[in-house]
C-alpha cells in the first residue's frame, strides 16, 4: 500500500472529527455515563499534571529563563521611562509565532482587589 489511507477517523478534516466527538459528549451526558470532575479529582489531576511537567528540567528552566528575561526587560524598560526601581507590574503577552513570553509594550498599573487592600 503506497500513500496515507483516506479512510477513518484520523483522515478526517479536524472540523468532522470535532463534530463526531462531541455528539458522542452529547450522548454521554443524556444517557447519565459521562464523567464529570468533581474539584477534588481535577485538583487532584492538576498535581500530577503539574509534576509531570515539572521532570523535564530542561523545559523549566527554559521557562524560567523566559520570565527572567521578560521581568528583567520591563524593569530596564521602566528605570528608562522614570518609573525607577519599583517593582513593576508585568502584562505578559506569549509571541506565538517565536514560541517565547514577551513583555507588552509597556507596564500598566495593575488593579488592586478588595481584598488585598489590607495587605499593602
Amino acid at each position: 500500500m503506497t500513500g496515507k489511507s483516506r479512510r477513518g477517523f484520523a483522515s478526517m478534516d479536524p472540523n468532522r472529527q470535532r463534530e463526531i466527538a462531541s455528539k458522542g459528549g452529547r450522548a454521554a451526558h443524556e444517557k447519565g455515563t459521562a464523567h464529570e470532575w468533581s474539584s477534588d479529582e481535577a485538583r487532584e489531576a492538576g498535581r500530577k499534571g503539574g509534576v509531570t511537567v515539572s521532570r523535564d528540567r530542561a523545559h523549566m528552566a527554559a521557562i524560567g529563563r523566559e520570565g527572567g528575561e521578560s521581568r528583567s526587560a520591563a524593569a530596564r524598560q521602566a528605570r528608562v521611562s522614570g518609573m525607577g526601581d519599583r517593582e513593576v507590574p508585568m502584562h505578559i503577552t506569549r509571541d506565538l509565532e517565536q514560541g517565547r513570553v514577551m513583555p507588552m509594550d509597556r507596564p500598566r498599573a495593575m488593579p488592586m482587589r478588595s481584598d488585598e487592600s489590607s495587605l499593602r
